[in-house]
């Protein structure tokens, strides 16, 4: 399924977010980066392809991307994050659904600190998180910048003793997008 019905799909799909929103803002173009740090080795991967829809009135957000659209520096790495860790065939996108929980007029230009209330799948597996986050308003587009720690192992991610030593067990998620008003 290319990326553009893919997407269409998962707009559509967020039965909670209504496509006929008077303040609905969307990308199909966020950029996803995770980290992982240990005293052998650094990994960063980073995925500009990330779905994302935010209804103001509501204040609901989605997002969504395909593991496969992670890119690595290394093409070994990437290979065994797709096939050994990820299963990106198995588990090919990653999903967050969540509530704002701050009450904030996100059409109005301004700064806001959010924390973001939902539940994030990775890997097959659905967990609650909070995200902390910031968006800045210019009414006609939102700026969203997050970061955020996911354990591998909440998500039933396992890393083989040989390389546990290269990957850490909590990587550290970062997030970065524009959302359009439509």
């Amino acid at each position: 399924m290319n990326m553009k019905r893919l997407t269409l799909v998962f707009l559509l799909s967020c039965s909670s977010l209504s496509l006929f929103a008077q303040n609905l803002y969307v990308t199909t173009k966020g950029s996803v980066t995770f980290f992982s740090k240990t005293p052998l080795q650094d990994i960063q991967a980073d995925n500009s392809k990330a779905a994302a829809i935010l209804d103001a009135d509501k204040n609901e957000i989605a997002m969504q991307m395909r593991i496969i659209d992670f890119q690595f520096p290394n093409k070994l790495m990437q290979e065994h994050f797709n096939e050994n860790y990820l299963e990106s065939e198995k588990y090919p996108t990653s999903v967050f659904k969540g509530k704002i929980k701050e009450q904030n007029n996100l059409t109005a230009a301004g700064t806001y600190l959010v924390h973001v209330d939902g539940t994030l799948t990775i890997h097959g597996v659905t967990q609650r998180v909070e995200v902390p986050g910031t968006i800045v308003s210019d009414g006609k587009q939102l700026k969203l910048d997050f970061k955020f720690p996911v354990k591998l192992q909440d998500y039933k991610v396992d890393i083989p003793t040989i390389v546990f030593a290269k990957i850490s067990e909590t990587v550290e998620v970062t997030g970065s997008m524009v959302l359009v008003k439509k």
